[in-house]
């Protein structure tokens, strides 16, 4: 998820003091308390609650962008009253096949509003005039500063990305699998705890992501897999591929991908039935995606806060049946 400006003036430190650098795993820390300050800036202006200190799950997601995408992940560093460096923002974009994707970038508040986001943007993105890259990102719908930013790039809000949180309180909301669908889990068909193992199954996955989303990301399963998520792989009964879906403990359902729309919503009422969450299951789901949104609702979800808008300057996938890791990583 994406942010960049305030309304307001920074500090006297102009852009132009800043430094652009590829991260380390060393600076790691540092941008998720970036990420947590930006966010809480604005959301207790807007009588929202502020974004935990618990910040594993972010680090972890950090380490994996920085990772893969090296070059991507840039952080804007400059010296600071005392003489050291000190960090003031960070982008991070990951490439999967033909998308480029800005997965992140966040500005202290006081280093907002003086050009440095857009810096940034320009260390990382690719050529707008490159037609074999097709450009996204996931922003805040409260940013209107932000999304203005990003729409005169080309990356205009299309789809609002709900955030759905709850228990299934009335099972009968959700469709049943059709009877010809078949289910195995990964770890039967050779995930392993390192990735995903068997041959076959990156295959599968792969297909299913080249046909719903435009893009392949084995690197991204890969990810998941070690997240502890739990992987599911659902075929009919002539042995073809109909879909995948993660769910886990932790509450955290997603990606999915499936065949058709209609097979969405079944593929998604199997996953909140498959484990257990330790507290409440929480889903991003794509407003197009209406074959998962309203049974999940009538199940008894709800919209937590205010939706995220995914932004492309070109149509590169199918939401209307598949659902995204979060709005940092589809």
């Amino acid at each position: 998820m994406t942010t960049a400006t305030r309304i307001g003036p920074g500090d006297d430190t102009a852009a132009r003091d800043h430094v652009l650098r590829p991260a380390t795993a060393a600076d790691l820390p540092v941008c998720a308390a970036i990420w947590r300050e930006a966010l809480n800036d604005y959301l207790v202006r807007l009588a929202q609650p502020e974004i935990p200190d618990d910040l594993g799950p972010i680090l972890r997601l950090y380490g994996h962008l920085q990772r893969t995408d090296p070059e991507r992940f840039v952080v804007a560093e400059r010296l600071g009253p005392d003489g050291r460096p000190t960090i003031d923002g960070f982008i991070a974009a990951v490439v999967r096949d033909r998308l480029w994707y800005l997965s992140m970038l966040f500005l202290l508040p006081r280093a907002q509003g003086r050009g440095l986001g857009r810096r940034l943007i320009g260390a990382v993105m690719p050529d707008p005039g490159d037609d074999s890259v097709f450009r996204a990102t996931a922003t805040d719908s409260v940013q209107p500063i932000s999304n203005g930013l990003y729409a005169s790039l080309g990356l205009v809000p299309r789809v609002p990305i709900l955030r759905l949180v709850g228990r299934v309180e009335r099972p009968d909301a959700l469709a049943a699998l059709p009877s010809d669908i078949e289910v195995a889990a990964f770890d039967e068909i050779g995930a392993d705890g390192d990735g995903l193992g068997s041959s076959a199954l990156a295959g599968e996955l792969g297909a299913l992501d080249r046909d719903g989303l435009g893009f392949e990301r084995a690197v991204d399963h890969a990810f998941l897999v070690a997240e502890g998520r739990h992987g599911f792989l659902y075929h009919d009964r002539s042995g073809r591929t109909r879909g995948y879906g993660y769910t886990s403990e932790s509450g955290r359902v997603g990606p999915v991908v499936v065949a058709t729309p209609e097979l969405l919503g079944p593929v998604v009422g199997h996953l909140v039935s498959a484990v257990e969450p330790r507290g409440a299951f929480g889903i991003w789901a794509p407003g197009s995606a209406g074959e998962a949104v309203v049974p999940l609702l009538r199940a008894g979800f709800r919209i937590d806060g205010f939706p995220s808008l995914l932004c492309w300057d070109r149509p590169f996938a199918d939401y209307a049946r598949a659902l995204p890791i979060s709005p940092g990583l589809l």
